[in-house]
């Protein structure tokens, strides 16, 4: 399993990264988790604009779906089209809000380039992977993902404050990209996103094998989330996520 970080600026991209967007591969099947702004063109460098099998949103928040939008456009309107439709498992709100987003109301929905699957609690088939969703702690209908393939194994927080279910999502997990968007200070907003202490922590509880933080706000000094980090009591690596970096889970 190959796990490529296209996107990891949090709320909004950044000016070294786009938002959240993660390509992950196998068996050369293609799966993105996430689609947030700017990320459709960071992903070119990576693959082929017409080369994503499948799509998993974790909540319609634009810094994490947007961009389904622009790849519409591709899809519908590029110079093969139509092309086949891409499976894109979200919210079940996906499709209004996203069309609504798009702002055509003339044209049919997204629907014309996307089968949409609404998201719930549970594990199901995606391509090679078997992708396990569950509800997290954030103001909207939102999910982190676990991706398991070849005895391997990805967690994936999406946006979310402290929960219980991140921690069994991640539970022995090879690889854990957790959200860290907060910095400690006095009256952080409950259930809204994890400081990188709190990821730390969840990762420790977990028994994940690395971590890397991700969802990286732009207004904030990213050495110093890493610093908060070292005191969760995680004793595996930690890192920052960086747009372009490639993990082998293998």
């Amino acid at each position: 399993m190959k796990v490529t970080i296209v996107g990891c600026s949090g709320s909004f991209p950044g000016p070294d990264s786009p938002a959240s967007c993660y390509l992950v591969e196998a068996e050369g099947f293609r799966l993105l988790l996430d689609f947030g702004s700017g990320s459709l063109g960071a992903l070119q460098r990576h693959i082929g604009l017409y080369d994503v099998d499948a799509i998993a949103l974790t909540h319609l928040h634009a810094d994490h779906c947007l961009d389904v939008c622009g790849y519409h456009v591709a899809r519908t309107y590029g110079p093969a089209a139509p092309y086949p439709k891409v499976p894109v498992y979200a919210p079940g709100d996906a499709p209004r809000r996203l069309a609504a987003a798009y702002g055509m109301p003339e044209e049919p929905g997204l629907e014309t380039a996307f089968d949409f699957v609404a998201l719930a609690p549970g594990a199901f088939e995606v391509g090679p992977f078997t992708l396990t969703a569950a509800l997290v702690n954030h103001p909207v209908e939102a999910y982190g993902f676990r991706l398991a393939h070849g005895g391997r194994s990805l967690a994936y927080s999406g946006d979310t404050g402290e929960c219980d279910e991140l921690v069994h999502l991640a539970a022995g997990a090879d690889l854990m990209l957790c959200e860290a968007s907060f910095l400690d200070g006095p009256d952080l907003p409950a259930g809204l996103h994890l400081t990188g202490r709190q990821a730390a922590e969840h990762a420790a509880k977990a028994g994940a094998a690395r971590l890397v933080l991700t969802h990286l706000v732009p207004w904030h000094d990213p050495a110093r989330v890493l610093d908060e980090a070292t005191g969760g009591g995680f004793a595996g690596p930690v890192e920052l996520a960086r747009s372009g970096a490639v993990y082998e889970l293998a």
